[in-house]
């Protein structure tokens, strides 16, 4: 009469151990939960600007009027920046912008220049 590890032995069947795929699908957990929260901790702080306009005021000043949505409460700092015509930045400026109660909020900023601007634009924000 064969035994069961007799038979096992026979046809190369192993007994499987569980211990290290459980731990495996443990890290793999930890790993996409870490990698959702900093999804979400980053679009938490995420601000986004629209650019409305730009008035030429002289040949060494531009204003933008902007609109920054997307956070509540918290200081933002935004760089606003003068283009030429082949599209050179030839003034920039970094504008900060108090925590307000409103979900968005509409702006405009003087920003100087080194030549004649042919536009003006908000290049980034962030939470400061």
């Amino acid at each position: 009469m064969t035994t069961a590890q007799q038979l096992d032995d026979r046809y190369g069947r192993t007994r499987t151990r569980r211990g290290p795929w459980i731990i495996v699908i443990a890290i793999a957990a930890l790993l996409v939960g870490a990698f959702g929260w900093m999804i979400v901790t980053s679009q938490m702080n995420a601000v986004d600007s629209d650019d409305l306009g730009f008035d030429l005021v002289d040949e060494h000043s531009v204003t933008v009027r902007f609109q920054i949505t997307g956070v509540q409460g918290k200081d933002v700092a935004c760089v606003v920046e003068a283009l030429d015509e082949e599209f050179g930045v030839v003034g920039w400026k970094v504008v900060e912008i108090p925590a307000g109660d409103t979900h968005s909020q509409a702006l405009s900023a003087t920003v100087p220049t080194v030549s004649a601007a042919t536009t003006g634009l908000v290049n980034s924000c962030w939470v400061a």
